[in-house]
């Protein structure tokens, strides 16, 4: 195997934007009406649902959201409940919640617009060093490096030969940084191509080198495309899953009237009365539903 360089050589910066250029798909958030009508509280709130969820899920819903709170102004005033209830089925409902706190403090803190520091956004509920880098970046038009799983897995194998990459780390972020375009527009281009050729390219499980802009610099290719391992924590089955008992639980209160359901009624023929008994009480704890006189609602 050929040994594993940390020089930008690896990538081929040219090719990499010009596929971009070619290929990028149509995804409302890059549109330049997207940026016009919504703002940086567009890109926030596309960045909230599209952490760990598909993007065809995502769609329907962010345009559902942002027709219903336009702003962080319009979404501040909403109860709990009615930010769950919205959320739907994208998954991890504590993101709904921490959205709209991030809403309330860029009301409180920010007179309504969403900031550009980095450092502001990462003051922000629920914001992470991608997001605030996202927002920062891709509607800013800023320069600091954006580094989500594609874009580390696209690394790994481009610049160190590896089939997968190693756990997340501090360090992602300085190697991106070298990578990185001084221009301030290729910067922010270069970092959604590195993260679309991950996602539709040098895919986890099946990657397209013969289509890839990088073929010819590709440490991981060039070695065989041998199979190095894969350390990363693993995620659990879904089916029969807390996670899903949660969502089950969810669910039934959001379509119930008024959002409220006898304790007794709720998942009544679940199979585990155990994990049922988890998951309501789990949710009461994240603050998702609640609790009063043997009824089950979403929060007010």
């Amino acid at each position: 195997m050929p040994a594993p360089s940390s020089t930008a050589a690896a990538i081929g910066r040219t090719e990499l934007l010009g596929w971009y250029a070619a290929t990028a798909r149509d995804l409302p958030w890059r549109r330049a009406e997207f940026a016009e009508r919504y703002g940086a509280w567009g890109t926030l709130v596309s960045e909230f649902m599209l952490q760990q969820t598909p993007v065809n899920r995502v769609i329907p819903h962010l345009e559902a959201w942002l027709h219903r709170w336009p702003t962080p102004e319009a979404m501040a005033p909403a109860t709990p409940a009615e930010v769950v209830h919205q959320w739907a089925n994208l998954g991890y409902p504590r993101r709904a919640l921490w959205l709209h706190r991030a809403a309330i403090e860029v009301v409180e803190r920010h007179d309504g617009v969403v900031p550009r520091d980095v450092s502001a956004l990462l003051a922000l509920s629920g914001i992470g060093e991608y997001t605030a880098r996202a927002v920062a970046v891709f509607h800013y038009g800023d320069r600091h490096p954006v580094v989500d799983t594609n874009t580390r897995r696209v690394i790994a194998r481009a610049v160190d030969g590896r089939s997968q990459p190693g756990p997340p780390a501090r360090r992602d972020l300085a190697r991106m940084a070298e990578l990185l375009p001084d221009d301030l527009a290729e910067s922010a281009v270069f970092n959604a191509a590195m993260m679309e050729l991950g996602a539709v390219v040098c895919t986890a499980r099946a990657p397209k080198c013969e289509v890839c802009p990088l073929a010819s610099g590709c440490a991981w290719l060039a070695a065989g495309r041998p199979d190095t391992g894969d350390t990363r924590r693993r995620q659990a089955r879904f089916e029969g899953s807390d996670r899903q008992a949660r969502g089950a639980v969810l669910r039934s209160l959001r379509e119930a009237p008024a959002h409220a359901l006898a304790v007794a009624d709720v998942l009544a023929d679940w199979p585990d009365a155990g994990q049922r008994d988890r998951a309501i009480d789990s949710l009461i704890a994240d603050g998702l539903i609640e609790a009063a006189d043997d009824m089950l609602l979403l929060p007010r």
